[in-house]
């Protein structure tokens, strides 16, 4: 009897250890948790105010909307952005360091583990210094990476492994004055738009998907008002408008696409309320899945300005300012299913959790704001 009592001791001891290590990647698939990637700014040789060790992530319930964190799974230094691959096999970020931190900026791919951790399986330059943005066209073969010093934007091609090889290099006018800080392609893949916010432009391409080549648009560019600074750019769900976030007036810009990928000004809107006249940078934007609002985030007054997008002219009209509860919320991310939107406020290491009326598009402060350092991408998994 004695003997029987120790060798189930020995199996339920056996059971609760197995249990125990792998208890936190069941839980997460048994409650069918989002998986998010954060992109950091790092401390001590990162940036100024930099508190993270890297890439982290973040689990999202779909059912109340909260969050919990995962862990550390990469330490590189201010992974600023970072872009999941469409087939959820492989995670891209690029480490933003400036003239006096390294030769050049880079960009890391990595294989994502079924347990959502990362192997790194390459690292290449940018050819220029402080990449911040990583778009992807349609196809996903092909990754674009955006120098904010510089000018210069590159094309790269995925390799079988998720590794990357370098396509092709695009110069923007001027490297002193220019700033590229956002590539985006259109839903056909045959356009690419640049925000160059040094020089006040939306630059156009046509792209090749056969070869992975960008070539000038007959149209290579629109100039926006002198001060605008385009920083990022998307598009409406039938793909026919586009909306620029600029960065240094505080302004959405608003254009038609015609059948050749150019764009044609139909609107400028503020993304701030009457009234404010404190210093103020705008920083993202997102249509809402279901193509009937807009949202954008404002770093200063620290609020996401939420818009209704007229169904048949694409212009907007304004539906209010949420506080995101933080300082400097300089990205933002809805859920898949359009219920939530997360902001990250970079300044003061949180994440704040709202959820969105279906009807009104109307932003709701929900839980309490989750702790999370430095945090100033927000990702999640396809």
């Amino acid at each position: 009897m004695k003997l029987i009592f120790v060798k189930l001791s020995i199996i339920l001891l056996f059971a609760s250890f197995s249990c125990g290590r792998n208890s936190g990647e069941n839980t997460n698939k048994e409650m069918n948790l989002n998986t998010i990637y954060t992109g950091t700014y790092t401390k001590k040789e990162g940036h100024v105010n930099g508190q993270a060790d890297g890439i982290y992530t973040l689990y999202q319930n779909p059912e109340n909307g909260s969050l919990k964190f995962g862990a550390t799974v990469a330490k590189i230094i201010n992974p600023s952005f970072v872009k999941v691959s469409k087939d959820n096999k492989y995670l891209y970020a690029v480490s933003e360091l400036g003239e006096n931190d390294a030769p050049s900026g880079y960009i890391y791919s990595y294989k994502i583990n079924p347990d959502h951790s990362l192997t790194e399986t390459g690292k290449l330059s940018t050819d220029a210094y402080a990449p911040c943005h990583i778009a992807m066209d349609q196809t996903g073969e092909f990754v674009f990476v955006s120098n904010y010093v510089g000018g210069v934007v590159v094309v790269y091609k995925k390799k079988a492994d998720g590794s990357l090889e370098k396509k092709q290099k695009i110069n923007l006018d001027d490297p002193e004055s220019s700033n590229a800080h956002s590539v985006s392609i259109s839903a056909n893949n045959k356009h690419a738009y640049i925000a160059d916010l040094g020089n006040d432009k939306i630059r156009i391409f046509d792209f090749d998907a056969e070869r992975g080549l960008l070539t000038p648009n007959n149209q290579p560019f629109l100039e926006l008002e002198k001060g605008a600074g385009p920083r990022h750019f998307t598009f409406s769900k039938d793909d026919k408008i586009a909306y620029s976030i600029n960065e240094l007036n505080s302004s959405i810009s608003v254009f038609g696409i015609n059948e050749t990928g150019a764009l044609q000004l139909i609107q400028n809107i503020s993304s701030l309320p009457d009234g404010f006249t404190d210093k103020n940078s705008a920083a993202d934007i997102h249509v809402h899945p279901s193509g009937k609002f807009l949202y954008a985030s404002n770093r200063g007054h620290n609020s996401i300005a939420a818009f209704k997008i007229d169904e048949n002219s694409g212009k907007l009209e304004g539906l209010g300012y949420t506080s995101t509860q933080g300082k400097n919320p300089r990205n933002f991310a809805l859920s898949p299913d359009g219920s939530y939107l997360y902001a990250a406020n970079q300044d003061s290491n949180t994440i704040s959790i709202f959820k969105i009326d279906p009807e009104n598009g109307e932003l709701i402060p929900h839980l309490e704001p989750l702790e999370a350092k430095t945090p100033v991408c927000i990702e999640f998994m396809n």
